[in-house]
């Protein structure tokens, strides 16, 4: 099992997890952040941190898409171990649907 963040971060990117994460695998993108599924060590401690509630395991249903996801974005953007502020529209997005298609930024964050 693995942990891996869902389309609830995007347009939020709180990082209270990136805090509380013993091996540092959260990598930000512009918008939101992605888990490195080879590196997570699935204690489990991130996913409570999330006030988005993106943080989920790879064991509920429809995951496989959201493991893949996590992957190819932690291989593209930087590290992040150094809580940031949330994006100023975070509280408005949160729960919103379909924030793939509307606000999804393929660009690395800075990191961190």
């Amino acid at each position: 099992m693995t942990y891996i963040v869902t389309d609830n971060c995007i347009a939020c990117k709180y990082t209270d997890c990136v805090e509380v994460c013993p091996v540092d695998c959260f990598y930000e993108g512009e918008n939101m952040l992605v888990i490195h599924p080879d590196e997570c060590i699935d204690c489990g401690v991130c996913e409570p941190e999330c006030p988005a509630d993106a943080i989920r395991p790879d064991t509920e249903p429809d995951m496989e898409k959201w493991v893949e996801f996590n992957r190819k974005y932690s291989e593209a953007w930087p590290v992040i171990v150094t809580k940031k502020d949330q994006l100023p529209e975070a509280e408005e997005r949160d729960g919103e649907e379909g924030k793939l298609d509307k606000y999804f930024s393929e660009a690395p964050g800075e990191g961190g």
